[in-house]
């Protein structure tokens, strides 16, 4: 069976769609091949969502910040978008594949003390795990409407 491919959208490609990445890659590699990028990259990984992802023994220190350009032209089944306010932080995709919007609050606007920011990371990459895994392992091609939207509130 081929492997399907999903890009995953943000702004910085530093947090959100890193994680997604990781997850996808990790958990459906089989079935998926998962990858990331930003309209506006930060240029690095941001090092609680590598501290993140290490706890589920997910190795992202690899990675690096990718710009949507890398992308521009190739094909992939599924576009994802992550940014919680899409209207105003995240990038429209103008080339092939259902675009998708589920949406995550920002884990690197989180306060306080480095273990809260930590709490919060794990937070939303477990929301990334349950949200994004679970409408991939449920999509099939050219089902329901075109456009779909799933925003995670908090």
């Amino acid at each position: 069976m081929e492997k399907r491919r999903v890009l995953v959208l943000c702004t910085g490609n530093s947090a959100r769609s890193q994680m997604a990445e990781g997850l996808i890659n990790h958990f459906l590699k089989d079935t998926w091949e998962g990858y990331s990028a930003g309209t506006k990259p930060s240029g690095s990984v941001h090092p609680l969502a590598i501290a993140a992802m290490a706890d589920l023994d997910i190795d992202i220190s690899d990675h690096r910040s990718k710009s949507t350009e890398e992308f521009r032209g190739q094909d992939f089944d599924v576009v994802i978008t992550v940014c919680d306010n899409a209207a105003k932080n995240c990038p429209t995709w103008l080339g092939g594949g259902k675009q998708v919007h589920i949406g995550f609050p920002d884990p690197a606007a989180a306060e306080g003390s480095e273990a809260q920011k930590l709490a919060r990371f794990r937070e939303i990459r477990d929301a990334i795990r349950k949200e994004v895994l679970g409408f991939l392992k449920e999509w099939k091609p050219k089902s329901g409407p075109d456009s779909l939207t799933f925003t995670m509130n908090g």
